[in-house]
């Protein structure tokens, strides 16, 4: 989500995780001090728009749009028994320097941050501490403060981008939608998967009964969702340390696609339950990490930095005898196996083949008819 300020009308840039959300469910998540009815009113009378066209709360938002949000309306008076109006406390001088400090690099444009594990990326009913709000500590001379364009869970930590002019918001927001972003996670698993790269391809949708908090592998209704994994190094049969590039970016797509092939996340008990966890002193946080972000800025120049790991994760990997340089030696290449230019090399030879077989069963269907014979040439007489 990504807000441009203005004295009246707002804008909003739809993220990448809100990808197929409907327009009422977006408000609850991201504005949720306005009311349904509000909604309702603003899309009756044509105030509530996407891409500049009418929109209704029903409407599925895509990654990219651009939402044009009426004025906060005024509180109305207050009475007895009225909910007390949430007032939000200016950023201490800690909470300031907390998120200065979390700046690995900065351009015209963009803040290149690494979150730490523990914070949520945006805030919710029983979340009040999170990084849209200590973003008021990134703000520039004019108060202009900068917007989200992606999200990370709460639990993982690692390298987040956000955008520092609404302009810049849409511009990074379509690049996640376009799959133009290359995002690469490293992750310790239980277990060890049976090949060492691998292509996930399970359709995800929201878990019945879960609030929306959980996702599960759904062939029949879920979404599009891909996930690329390549295996770094091993500890015996115990665990793996693997590289994940999401080719989709469905909710909790990582963890519930590596749990969904037998190997979980270590440490991410909503998805791997007990399993999920090691013995032998390695941390029960959660071990899911965006290393790296790759992405074009306005001036089409490529943006790349990697975050270095939380305490934890550091600890776990020297305790099961892993090297970190091993991690970013594995080449930034294609994260799609099925368009590497291998695999496309194989296609290409097969069609080939196919191909000559074609021709040549042409050629004996035409050998096989009967032949004419040959005309005699004439004497002379």
């Amino acid at each position: 989500m990504a807000l441009a300020p203005s004295d009246n009308v707002r804008t909003f840039t739809v993220g990448e995780d809100d990808d197929g959300i409907r327009l009422d469910r977006w408000f609850k998540r991201h504005l949720p001090d306005v009311s349904f009815n509000s909604v309702s009113r603003w899309a009756r009378t044509g105030q509530l728009r996407v891409d500049g066209r009418r929109a209704a709360p029903g409407d599925r938002l895509e990654t990219g749009q651009v939402l044009r949000v009426p004025p906060a309306e005024p509180a109305p008076a207050e009475g007895p028994g009225a909910r007390p109006k949430r007032i939000v406390e200016p950023l201490t001088d800690e909470e300031s320097e907390f998120v200065r400090d979390m700046v690995m690099a900065k351009g015209r444009d963009w803040f290149m941050l690494n979150k730490p594990p523990g914070l949520a990326t945006q805030g919710g009913t029983k979340t009040v501490q999170h990084l849209d709000r200590l973003l008021d500590g990134l703000a520039d001379d004019q108060g202009q403060r900068p917007k989200l364009v992606h999200r990370l869970d709460k639990d993982t930590s690692g390298v987040l981008l956000v955008a520092r002019s609404a302009r810049a918001a849409g511009h990074f927001a379509k690049a996640f939608s376009g799959r133009t972003a290359r995002k690469v996670y490293w992750a310790l698993i239980v277990g060890v998967p049976s090949t060492d790269e691998g292509l996930i391809d399970a359709p995800l949708a929201k878990q019945p009964g879960t609030g929306g908090e959980k996702m599960h592998v759904d062939e029949q209704s879920g979404l599009p969702a891909r996930t690329r994994y390549r295996l770094i190094d091993r500890a015996g049969n115990r665990a793996a340390w693997v590289e994940l590039q999401p080719l989709t970016g469905r909710t909790h797509q990582l963890r519930a696609h590596m749990a969904a092939i037998g190997h979980p996340i270590v440490g991410d008990a909503k998805y791997g339950g007990a399993e999920a966890f090691l013995t032998g002193g390695i941390s029960r946080k959660l071990h899911l990490h965006a290393r790296r972000l790759k992405i074009d800025g306005l001036d089409n120049k490529p943006i790349d930095y990697t975050a270095e790991l939380p305490p934890h994760f550091v600890e776990s990997l020297g305790m099961l005898g892993f090297d970190m340089i091993a991690g970013d030696m594995m080449p930034l290449d294609n994260p799609d196996p099925a368009k590497s230019p291998a695999v496309k090399a194989k296609r290409a030879a097969a069609a080939a083949k196919s191909a000559r077989k074609a021709r040549k069963g042409e050629r004996r269907a035409r050998g096989g008819q009967p032949a004419k014979p040959a005309r005699r040439p004439r004497k002379k007489s």
